[in-house]
C-alpha cells in the first residue's frame, strides 16, 4: 500500500515554497492537505486559486456547504478543518453538527443551503426538484445556487484528495456525528 508524506518546504518546487511561505504568514503553518497538494508542482496554487475566488456566498454560507458536503464524504480532515473555520465565522459546536448533517434549524435559509448541499453531494449531482425549489424560495438566487455546485467542486476535490492520500489531521478532530444528538 502506497503512503503519502506530508512535503515539508524543503521538498516541494520553488513555486510551491513562495506559496508555503504565504501560507505561514498568513496562517501561521501549512495545513497537511494544502501541504499535500504541493506534491504536484501545480495542484497546490490551481486549488488555492479556484478555493479563493469570488463567489455570490458569504463566508458563513461557504462553511454551510463546506461542512455538509464533508459529512457526505466523510472526510474527517475536511470536518475538523471547517469544524474551526466554522467557529471561526460564528457557529457554535451544536449548530456545526446540525449543519453537518445538512439541516439549520436555527436559521430558515441556511437550512434550505444545508439541505441543497447535502443533497446534490448525496446524488452526485443530480439534486431533488424539491431541494431546489426551497433553495430558491428560501431567497437565493439562480447564481447563488451556481456559486454553491462550485463550492460543492472544490470541497470534494479536497475531501477526495484526503480519502486518498490519508495524511494526519492537524487540527482538532471533529467528534463523529453519530454520537451528536441533532
Amino acid at each position: 500500500m502506497s503512503t503519502f508524506n506530508v512535503p515539508t518546504r524543503d521538498e516541494v518546487s520553488a513555486n510551491n515554497q513562495a506559496i508555503f511561505d504565504n501560507l505561514n504568514k498568513g496562517l501561521g503553518f501549512v495545513p497537511n492537505l494544502y501541504a499535500t497538494y504541493a506534491h504536484s508542482d501545480t495542484a497546490l496554487e490551481n486549488y488555492l486559486t479556484f478555493s479563493n475566488a469570488k463567489t455570490s456566498l458569504s463566508a458563513k454560507e461557504k462553511e454551510v456547504v463546506n461542512l455538509a458536503v464533508s459529512q457526505v464524504n466523510d472526510c474527517i480532515y475536511c470536518l475538523s478543518a471547517h469544524t474551526a473555520i466554522g467557529k471561526m465565522n460564528g457557529f457554535t459546536d451544536e449548530q456545526i453538527l446540525e449543519l453537518r448533517a445538512g439541516g439549520a434549524s436555527f436559521d430558515t435559509k441556511l437550512d434550505a443551503l444545508a439541505k441543497f448541499a447535502k443533497n446534490i453531494t448525496e446524488n452526485r449531482g443530480k439534486a431533488d426538484q424539491d431541494v431546489v425549489d426551497n433553495l430558491l424560495a428560501s431567497g437565493y438566487t439562480k447564481g447563488n445556487l451556481i456559486d454553491t455546485i462550485v463550492l460543492v467542486g472544490d470541497k470534494t476535490v479536497s475531501n477526495y484528495l484526503h480519502s486518498t492520500t490519508k495524511v494526519p489531521v492537524d487540527f482538532p478532530v471533529a467528534q463523529p456525528l453519530e454520537t451528536a444528538s441533532v
